[in-house]
């Protein structure tokens, strides 16, 4: 389907167009693209609010400053849909987040208005930050550096450091805080209070004005005029807020907060600002999901609701005829409830992502006991800590790519004080269509190399429950190690899945079925592909073993043993890194043992995947059905058997 832009938009294929027309243009440019956002999203998915409520900003943003000579970094960048159409990707903006399209997020190999590459929260002011400095060393003084960031992002630490350090040295940057009190979920904790007396200080915000005023007013006076009207200025800061300004105190000079989407003052003010030296801060108020009346009442349901019908605003789900098994991060939600219910010493943390990990379910249920702790998975993972030393049972659920960030604490703050914290790793392996920056591709390989801790991968729905029960049992922390159970995005296999709780043996696997001549080593839910895989190769009269091996850590040596003393060729399957991941675990083993043994390892390569969907990534590394079907042929040396409808051939795959 091809999505028609506007008229003025329709001419706009780079920030030099943006910036031929007339300022009075503006306004009807950013309807333009907030309408072209909204029906390229309705009919192919992607984010969505975050992007309606900066089309102002970018406007004002491309037609103020001379990018991409000048850098602009996006924060996160689940915002950054109207920077990609204005900077030359109108045309192919339908393929965005499509397997071979363009990525749903800032890539500096995409385009060069692509200052920096982002996928992760609070990175763009530390960014911009050395950008800036480079740019002062190099004595290219005419660039200007902008980041922009959210107001949920700025609830990192990193955002903090950032700022902390860019006070403290010479630099032209600016930082755009856009603040409309959301992440993907609302905003929690003292940041967005304080956010809040700012907008809402009506006196503040007058006063400021005037006192601008004055100092325009009395700029022939010169330089001790402005200093004397600045203190005055600081001082009736400290008296009208609650406490003294935050970004003023790391010595960043504050201004706003203005209205986000009145593209012309913006324009205006953002062209003041280029003329003022040094660190600042620009606070614009705006409003997620802005021009689609839906997406701003239900701000979370819109984040990324999926296809949908742009008139009605009905979300386009698949309808099936039969019961469709649940979502894994769904299967987590509910069995926390379950088991805390039956267990008061039972909590639930999470990062900033309730709805995505389903613990918002324990949050409405039992909000005394579940804890959103905003982004900031360091603090998430030794709030966990401090918890458990006091002998309660903490469930903190961070997806599998932010836990990367948070790996010294784990090391530091859990494994060496043998603590039992249940790390919950949702989207392990492909997280689709978010692409690099959100692939859950490392977690075997950086958890497996701690000590005190154990590594678990669920093949099915029952299993996580299993997992989940066994170690919220009091004789669990008794091994004084903690766990990471892995399970990927979607759905599981089974539509029945809320069985009768079961205790599981830490290391213990599964034989799924014995075979011949080769076995096939399984973690996690991917081995129901090579369930799948051995009912095709039956037909063709092969019959691997198949073995789901649940732990890599502790792995199952008498299962392993078992093995290698039976098979001669064994085959290893994982949607995790291949480089220290579960392969080559079973590969050490081997070796440490002195078996001898044909391995083949199938799992993520040692390359950056890019985004698509889940099972088009998986047959691009070469690990769906067919690939382990394949797998099998070639270490047997076996031709692939070819069905019809009336004859059966052979072929080379």
């Amino acid at each position: 389907m091809q999505i028609t832009p506007g008229k003025i938009l329709a001419q706009i294929n780079s920030p030099e167009d943006l910036r031929k027309r007339d300022r009075s243009e503006l306004l009807q440019i950013c309807d333009e693209l907030r309408q072209y956002i909204i029906d390229n999203v309705s009919v192919y998915g992607g984010h969505f609010g975050a992007s309606l409520g900066v089309v102002e900003l970018s406007v004002a943003l491309h037609y103020v400053f001379n990018t991409p000579d000048d850098q602009l970094i996006w924060d996160v960048g689940h915002q950054a849909y109207g920077h990609k159409i204005l900077t030359g990707r109108k045309d192919s903006f339908h393929s965005n987040r499509l397997y071979g399209g363009i990525s749903g997020f800032p890539k500096r190999k995409e385009s060069p208005y692509d200052a920096f590459g982002v996928g992760h929260s609070s990175t763009s002011i530390s960014a911009a930050l050395g950008m800036a400095v480079a740019s002062k060393y190099k004595g290219e003084n005419h660039r200007q550096h902008i980041a922009v960031i959210g107001d949920g992002s700025m609830t990192a630490g990193m955002a903090f450091e950032a700022m902390n350090h860019a006070g403290d040295i010479p630099n032209n940057m600016l930082i755009v805080l856009n603040d409309n009190c959301m992440a993907i979920d609302p905003n929690v904790g003292a940041l967005k209070e304080y956010l809040t007396d700012i907008t809402t200080s009506h006196t503040y915000n007058r006063v400021k004005d005037e006192v601008w005023n004055l100092l325009g007013k009395m700029s022939n006076f010169g330089k001790s005029a402005q200093e004397i009207v600045s203190k005055i200025e600081n001082g009736l800061k400290a008296t009208l807020l609650k406490q003294s300004n935050l970004f003023e105190s790391l010595n960043l000079r504050y201004f706003g907060p203005i209205d986000g989407h009145d593209v012309e003052y913006l324009a205006t003010v953002l062209n003041d600002l280029k003329d003022i030296p040094g660190p600042k801060i620009l606070h614009c108020i705006t409003t997620k999901g802005k021009g689609y009346a839906l997406a701003e009442k239900d701000q979370t349901l819109w984040h990324a609701p999926g296809k949908f019908d742009k008139i009605t605003g009905e979300i386009k789900k698949k309808v099936h005829a039969t019961p469709q098994p649940p979502k894994y991060q769904d299967v987590f939600g509910h069995t926390i409830v379950e088991l805390a219910e039956q267990n008061p010493k039972i909590m639930g943390v999470t990062p900033a992502m309730p709805s995505g990990s389903s613990l918002n379910i324990m949050m409405k249920a039992m909000p005394h006991r579940a804890f959103d702790v905003g982004i900031a998975e360091q603090h998430a993972v030794t709030f966990s800590a401090g918890m458990a030393t006091q002998g309660l049972t903490v469930f903190c659920n961070i997806y599998s790519t932010f836990m990367q960030r948070a790996f010294d604490q784990v090391v530091h703050d859990v494994a060496i004080q043998e603590l039992p914290v249940i790390f919950c790793l949702d989207r392990a392996g492909f997280a689709g269509a978010d692409g690099p920056t959100h692939h859950g591709a490392y977690d075997i390989a950086y958890m497996r190399c701690i000590p005190n801790m154990i590594v678990f991968s669920p093949m099915n729905e029952q299993e996580l429950r299993n997992i989940m029960f066994t170690t919220s049992l009091d004789d669990f922390k008794e091994l004084k190690q903690a766990i990471s159970i892995r399970y990927p995005r979607g759905e599981g296999v089974m539509p029945n899945w809320k069985t009768p709780f079961e205790k599981m043996e830490i290391g213990k696997g599964r034989k799924i079925k014995d075979g011949e001549k080769v076995a096939l080593l399984t973690l996690g839910h991917i081995g129901n592909y090579a369930v799948k895989a051995c009912e095709e190769l039956a037909k063709e009269g092969i019959n691997p073993a198949h073995y789901d091996m649940r732990f890599v850590k502790p792995l199952d040596e008498a299962m392993l043993h078992e093995i290698f003393q039976n098979y001669d060729k064994v085959i290893t399957v994982e949607d995790g890194c291949l480089q220290g991941g579960f392969g080559s675990a079973v590969a050490e083993f081997m070796l440490d043992h002195d078996y001898s043994a044909q391995i083949k390892r199938l799992g993520i390569p040692d390359r950056i995947v890019e985004h698509g969907e889940q099972i088009e990534l998986h047959k691009e590394c070469g690990f769906d059905p067919e690939g382990i079907a394949q797998a099998v042929r070639d270490i047997l040396g076996r031709e692939k058997v070819v069905h019809s409808s009336n004859v059966v051939n052979l072929t080379m795959n």
